[in-house]
Formats: C-alpha cells, sequence, structure tokens
C-alpha cells in the first residue's frame, strides 16, 4: 500500500527557480494520488506566485497558503498543521529533484526504520561562466564548506547529524515538537539534532542525489553567508546551546577573530603582535591560492576561485562577528528590563 507524502516548499520571491521546483516534482515516478504539495509563500512581489497558480490550476494534488510571517520555519510549521502525508518532505524552491527522489526516500525510511532521511546535496548554477562555476566549485570543496557530508558526498549509508530537504516520518513532529519558528536560519540543522539528541535516526542516502542552485555572484554569495554566519551564533543564544550546531559553522568567525585581535592588541599593548595577523592572513591566502590551483578547470578560473573562497570565509565570519554583536545587545536590552 503506498503511503501518502506531503511536500512542503517555503518561498518567497522564487520566480526565477519555482518552475524547475516544481516541474521535477511533477514528473515524480510516486504516483500523483498519494502525493499532496503545500506551496508555502511569504506573499511574494515578483511572479511567484501567477507561477504557482499556473500550476494548481494543472494540478490537483499541488496548493498554495500564505505565510504573512514569511520565515521558513513558520512556512513549515503552517504546511506541517495542514498536511495529511503519512510523511512529511522539505523541499527547497531553490532545487530540483529527480524522479526517483521520493520513492527512495520512503523506501529507506522503512528500512532503516528512520525518523529523517535525506539524499546527498549537488551544487549547480543556472546560468554558467566563470565566476558562477568558481562559487558552485567551491561550495562543494571541503575548504568551503568543511566536512558536511551532503555537501561533498559520501559513498555509503551515514547515520548523520543533519541533511537537506528532510523526509520525515509526520510522527516526528508530535513526538519532538515543531520546527522553532525564532531561527530565521539552522532551523533544519535544530531540528535534526533535536530529533538525534532524543534517540532518533537520521540517514544520509548516496543512491539519490538533488541538485541545488547556489547564487551566482559575489554579492549575492556574501549576503547569504553573512546571514548564515550571524544566524549561527543567533541559533546558540536562542537555543542556550551550541549542541545543535558543528565547529565547522565556527571556523570562518576564528579566523576574523585571529586576524582583528593581534591587530587591536599591537595597537593597544605590543605593537609585534600585528605579525600574528600578517603570518595568519598570508598562511590563509597561500592555501586558498595552492587549492585554487588545484582544483580550477575550464570553466573557472583561479582568480574566481580565489575570490570565492575569500568571499566564504570573510562574509560568513564577519556575520558570526555580527551574531555576537546583536547578542550583546539583545543581553544588555533584556537586562534593563
Amino acid at each position: 500500500m503506498n503511503k501518502k507524502i506531503t511536500i512542503i516548499i517555503p518561498c518567497l520571491n522564487e520566480e526565477q527557480y519555482i518552475s524547475e521546483c516544481l516541474n521535477s516534482i511533477i514528473i515524480t515516478d510516486y504516483p500523483n494520488e498519494f502525493l499532496e504539495v503545500i506551496v508555502v509563500d511569504g506573499i511574494s512581489i515578483d511572479n511567484t506566485r501567477k507561477i504557482i497558480q499556473k500550476y494548481i490550476d494543472r494540478f490537483h494534488f499541488i496548493k498554495l497558503i500564505d505565510n504573512i510571517k514569511k520565515t521558513p520555519p513558520t512556512a513549515m510549521n503552517l504546511g506541517i498543521k495542514i498536511a495529511k502525508g503519512d510523511y512529511i518532505c522539505r523541499l527547497d524552491a531553490h532545487a530540483k529533484y529527480p524522479s526517483n527522489y521520493l520513492s527512495i526516500l520512503l523506501k529507506y525510511s522503512e528500512q532503516l526504520n528512520a525518523q529523517n532521511v535525506g539524499a546527498v546535496c549537488i551544487t549547480d548554477v543556472k546560468n554558467k561562466n566563470f565566476k558562477s562555476n568558481s562559487i558552485k566549485k567551491v561550495l562543494s570543496h571541503k575548504l568551503g564548506v568543511g566536512n558536511s557530508d551532503f555537501r561533498i558526498g559520501v559513498s555509503e549509508i551515514k547515520d548523520v547529524d543533519t541533511v537537506p530537504f528532510g523526509f520525515y516520518k509526520k510522527e516526528v513532529f508530535s513526538k519532538y515538537g515543531l520546527y522553532d519558528e525564532r531561527l530565521i536560519r539552522n532551523q533544519d540543522i535544530e531540528l535534526n539534532r533535536r530529533i538525534k539528541n532524543n534517540g532518533g535516526k537520521i540517514y544520509l542516502i548516496p543512491e539519490v542525489k538533488c541538485t541545488y542552485f547556489a547564487r551566482e555572484n559575489f554579492i549575492n554569495l556574501a549576503k547569504n553567508n553573512f546571514n548564515n554566519g550571524k544566524w549561527n551564533i543567533l541559533t546558540a543564544y536562542y537555543t542556550q546551546t551550541l549542541r545543535s550546531l558543528s565547529l565547522r559553522h565556527f571556523i570562518p568567525l576564528l579566523y576574523v577573530l585571529s586576524l582583528i585581535i593581534p591587530m587591536l592588541l599591537s595597537m593597544l599593548v605590543y605593537n609585534k603582535m600585528i605579525f600574528i595577523s600578517i603570518f595568519l592572513f598570508l598562511l590563509h591566502f597561500l592555501v586558498i591560492c595552492f587549492v585554487s590551483y588545484k582544483i580550477n578547470d575550464k570553466s573557472t578560473s583561479i582568480l574566481n576561485l580565489i575570490k570565492s573562497f575569500y568571499t566564504l570565509h570573510f562574509s560568513y565570519g564577519l556575520g558570526s562577528l555580527k551574531g555576537i554583536v546583536d547578542v550583546i545587545f539583545k543581553i544588555i536590552k533584556k537586562e534593563k528590563n
């Protein structure tokens, strides 16, 4: 007997990507009569809603609901509360999925008796050029994303702390709770950590892969990763624990601090402390240059690879620094009240 699957897609102003996402769902090999697709839109001001409506007019299993709070965790919770499926699959509008995506994840969810399973995530770009291809390559390399298994890939099924675009048993949300709506970022990581901490099982399945479309210029890459870095700190503050995050989430912050602190000390205490910053900056530069040289090919350029690494590392680290400042002000404000 087929199990009913509810797909929930949070989105906001995704006119460039929503069609490819929905097209990849429509061609699924999973029977449509056991499928429910809920697009939860944050009141998009571009053509996203018009595009979605065209799909709703053609496919009875697709529906659109509004998310006035506009955040992903709120979108997920709205969808979960009205979902009719035995399983909840959280998909991203910025991605596309193979036709066997649902059937394979369902198979392994049942075989492994898992609370959540997910696929390896292949990073790609829609508009290919030296710059965008370089960003894509950096976001798939260990120097760019650390030991993130779902980004760099695995060769066999692996017990992990989190997966992208999770495929959950619906009972998970009554047993472990809904998404934490305070978290604009990291809400999936926090939920999955909550599941693991309470004895649940989460597996990464290499047999199936999805494709995530990355930002294609340095400004958008910087904005996205600045917010990622900031929300690492805010996630720790709101949840009052570091257990939701891994060491890799804080490496860019440690690097930025390793440059800033010696420079400040050189001005205030001992001027030769500046050489620590210089040494670490040069060491980082040499590592980036070496890796960029090694991974460069005809689709990229060494200069764009170097720029991509620097944009990623510094925006992420500075975002975490901004997060620390935000937390300090929140604590001060709280104490005053």
